[in-house]
Formats: C-alpha cells, sequence, structure tokens
C-alpha cells in the first residue's frame, strides 16, 4: 500500500498458495501486456491465456516471456488443451509447452466427452513435469453437475496431482457455479466445502457481485480467477476492505 490504514486485513504474500488472483488475458497486445504488468502484476499470480487466443495472438512467445519476467505463472486456456486432446495430438500440446517454457497447465473436459480416468490419467502424467490445474464443471447450461459428483470429481483430481481445481464459470460467469443469471448456487458451494478446503480451489468469478460474494464468505485470501485485466486492482480493494461492497467487513479486526 502507498501509506498505512488500520484495519486492513493481511493479505498472503507472493509467491502465495492461498489469496490467488488469476487475470483471464483475452488478447492483450504487447504494450497492453506491459502497462497490466507495471499497474497490476503485483496483484495478480496468474495468467491464463483464455481458451484458444494463444493459437492466433500475434507475438505470443514475448508476452509469455513478459509475463515469466514479472514472476507470474502463465497457463493456456483448458479449451485449447482439449481441442489438442480431440485430435489426438497430446504430445504436440506437450511439444508447444516446452517450445513457450510454460511450466504451468490446465486439464479440463468442459467441452468434450472423456471418461474421468482417462482426465486423471492426464492430471498424473501432466504434473510430474508441470504445475497443473484442472477445471470441473461443464460449460454448458443446461448440464447441471450433482453437488456430490462436484466433490467427487474434485477429490480424485487432487489426487491425481492438482495443485489446485478450478470451479467451472466461463468468462460469462453464467454456468457451473452460477446459474443463468449469474447468481450463485449457494447450496452447491455449501456441500463442496463441506469436504474440499477451499485453499483447493480456484472459484472463477468475473463478475464483481460475484467476487464480494466469496470474499464475504471465505474472506480476504479467497482464490478467485477469470478476473479480467481491468478488474485486477478493483479486485485488491475489495479484498483489503477500499470499496464500498466490504468497506464495513474488517473494521472490528486489528
Amino acid at each position: 500500500m502507498n501509506f498505512s490504514l488500520s484495519h486492513i486485513p493481511v493479505r498472503t504474500q507472493k509467491p502465495r498458495e492461498t489469496g490467488l488472483t488469476m487475470m483471464m488475458d483475452k488478447g492483450l497486445s504487447i504494450n497492453d501486456t506491459k502497462n497490466f504488468i507495471d499497474m497490476a502484476g503485483e496483484f495478480t499470480d496468474i495468467v491464463k491465456l483464455g481458451f484458444g487466443t494463444s493459437a492466433i495472438s500475434p507475438h505470443i512467445e514475448e508476452k509469455i516471456n513478459l509475463y515469466h519476467d514479472a514472476g507470474l505463472l502463465v497457463y493456456l486456456g483448458g479449451t485449447l488443451f482439449e481441442a489438442f486432446i480431440i485430435r489426438d495430438m497430446f504430445l504436440d500440446y506437450l511439444e508447444l509447452l516446452k517450445k513457450w517454457n510454460i511450466t504451468m497447465c490446465e486439464v479440463s473436459d468442459g467441452s468434450i466427452e472423456i471418461s474421468h480416468e482417462k482426465k486423471c490419467n492426464y492430471i498424473q502424467e501432466l504434473s510430474k513435469n508441470f504445475k497443473v490445474v484442472s477445471e470441473v464443471g461443464s460449460k454448458d447450461q443446461n448440464k447441471l453437475i450433482a453437488p456430490y459428483k462436484w466433490i467427487q470429481l474434485m477429490e480424485k483430481e487432487l489426487e491425481a496431482g492438482s495443485w489446485k481445481v478450478i470451479a467451472e464459470a466461463r468468462e460469462g460467469g453464467n454456468v457451473g457455479i452460477f446459474n443463468k443469471g449469474g447468481d450463485v448456487r449457494y447450496d452447491l458451494i455449501d456441500e463442496i466445502l463441506t469436504t474440499i478446503e477451499s485453499d483447493n480451489i480456484i472459484w472463477e468469478a468475473p463478475k464483481k457481485p460475484q467476487q464480494v460474494w466469496f470474499i464475504k464468505l471465505l474472506g480476504a485470501n479467497v482464490n478467485l480467477g477469470n478476473i479480467a485485466w481491468d478488474e485486477v486492482i478493483p479486485l485488491e480493494t475489495l479484498r483489503l476492505g477500499l470499496r464500498g461492497d466490504t468497506f464495513f467487513d474488517y473494521l472490528g479486526e486489528k
């Protein structure tokens, strides 16, 4: 902070295991990337190059290097992983990660149909050489997964070697842990948290009301993902009680 205030929650220090902010890069230019790092790199832990954008974004290796030089973890969107898998090009995917010096990857099955055993096999194999996050939930608004199934899937993927499991919401925040209107599926979240530690989950929460809900439920150091590049600093102020939505949440704490 630029000056001292009392009653500010203690944030975990980088490199962190909890309190993570994952920014979703959907096609920032090189200049925008430099500006983002200058202004918000301090408050960002992970950058996801969203869905298949890395396949067509210009200067992608230069961008990845900029993020790495700033101490940020970078990974390719899970949809791109699925695009390789459905074409039987897993080895090509590995070669791409090595070529771009990427040390983190996402394993997901939100668009394709593969057995969960096969998904866990990918997690196990990749976790030997990469930091793996795996996504649970479908991108199909009409496909609902029962809470007990969410728990089973998360447990097995963590056991297979996932560093964190991602609770699906897409960039629109209207599937998975949210309903079509973007409202939190409270019962689902409560059920998941009876078994899975929140520290092991990155909750996709692209909308401010969703971010506020998770911060109020789980505190300043909840892991949040799919944050727009220009919402990282606003999110940090929510975490610190420096925005109206969480302004009074920490005033009773020291």
